[in-house]
């Protein structure tokens, strides 16, 4: 199965490791939104888009990358680190899951967990979260690509 995961982390490393994690498991290459190439994606059976949540949005370069991208078909699977709970009625990945959507991908599903936080507020007392994504944190990540990996029937 070929798979490729573009992934915006640009503040501690976190979504990097998710990424890294479910790319064992996948055997996919993970490239930042400015590296990835449109015309290998559309080769890939599966595409993955992730990134750290700032303002409870997914980063802006994986966005625009997103609405970059032309129309077509594929599957695809959303993933997000932040520092605070989603919020049920506002998932972070629901805008991107739409976009992703609109773009003919068949999204399989998202995953996200917490992780070390120094948005301004949180700086003063030397960030949240500091040992997260922990390995529990990434062993749930790796489960989660086992089951991406499974639905398409490639144990």
């Amino acid at each position: 199965m070929r798979t490729v995961i573009v992934c915006a982390s640009v503040s501690h490393g976190n979504t990097r490791r998710v990424a890294d994690s479910m790319a064992q498991v996948l055997g996919a290459r993970v490239v930042s939104p400015e590296q990835a190439d449109p015309a290998e994606l559309a080769d890939a059976d599966l595409v993955g888009f992730g990134s750290g949540v700032f303002y409870s949005r997914l980063h802006p370069a994986l966005m625009s990358f997103a609405k970059a991208l032309p129309t077509g078909r594929g599957r695809a699977f959303v993933f997000a680190t932040s520092g605070l709970p989603e919020i049920p009625l506002m998932p972070f990945t629901r805008p991107l899951i739409r976009l992703l959507e609109g773009k003919g991908f068949e999204v399989d599903g998202s995953f996200s967990c917490r992780a070390f936080d120094t948005w301004t507020p949180f700086n003063l007392v030397g960030g949240i979260n500091k040992q997260r994504p922990h390995t529990g944190d990434l062993a749930a990540a790796r489960a989660f690509a086992g089951q991406l990996r499974a639905r398409r029937g490639h144990l």
